[in-house]
């Protein structure tokens, strides 16, 4: 289950770095949207971190999981019928469909907040006193992460995510949950990772919060 978590906050955060900069350049006047989206950017990067300081001292590295167990991953090609690394999100923003995006992300996130809500109920996690911490940060983070998109979306009058949308998250996170985690459990020999996610990281192109958010 860490290692799905981990996963996705790798996938969160370098995702965000192709939206931060289409933000920036067809929005610079929206200076606390680009404020949000840094912070969440950020949110999620310090995510990751956590959650790689939680397996080093383990002294262990994660299951090598992939794209199939990422929420966004299989949201976005759903979608949009393309994986994230190839989605132009320039060009997709250019061409009048950020409001579908910001419907992907926020329930993406809001799924995210209630299946942390779940697991902070868990025995397993609050036995783990460094697990439950970094849990409880991130249940205290991600409204934060979907309010901008909701926010826009108000702004400019887009609608609300649609019935099939909604749908799509279900199943997504059923999915996730009665197929792939059960095999992650009980497929013996599966493989941890030999490098951290992040040693792959392409040259930084954010920065932290540039302002505050008033």
């Amino acid at each position: 289950m860490t290692a799905i978590y981990i996963y996705n906050e790798h996938r969160g955060y370098t995702a965000l770095d192709k939206v931060l900069l289409a933000v920036r350049r067809h929005f610079p006047d929206d200076q606390r949207l680009i404020a949000e989206v840094e912070r969440h950017r950020a949110d999620e990067r310090k995510h990751y971190l956590m959650f790689k300081r939680w397996f080093q001292k383990r002294g262990e590295m994660p299951l090598s999981v992939d794209r199939a167990c990422g929420h966004i991953d299989r949201f976005v090609e759903l979608v949009f019928r393309t994986r994230i690394d190839d989605l132009d999100i320039g060009r997709f923003i250019g061409e009048g469909h950020f409001g579908q995006l910001c419907r992907v992300i926020s329930l993406t996130e809001q799924r995210g907040y209630r299946q942390v809500e779940t697991l902070l109920r868990h025995p397993a996690i609050l036995e783990d006193r460094s697990l439950a911490k970094i849990f409880q940060i991130i249940r205290r983070d991600e409204p934060s992460h979907w309010a901008p998109y909701d926010r826009w979306l108000k702004q400019h009058g887009g609608r609300d995510p649609a019935w099939w949308e909604r749908a799509i998250d279900a199943f997504i996170h059923s999915e996730l949950l009665l197929l792939k985690l059960p095999i992650l459990f009980l497929t013996p020999g599966l493989k941890r990772r030999a490098r951290w996610a992040d040693e792959d990281d392409a040259a930084q192109l954010v920065t932290a919060p540039a302002a505050a958010i008033g």
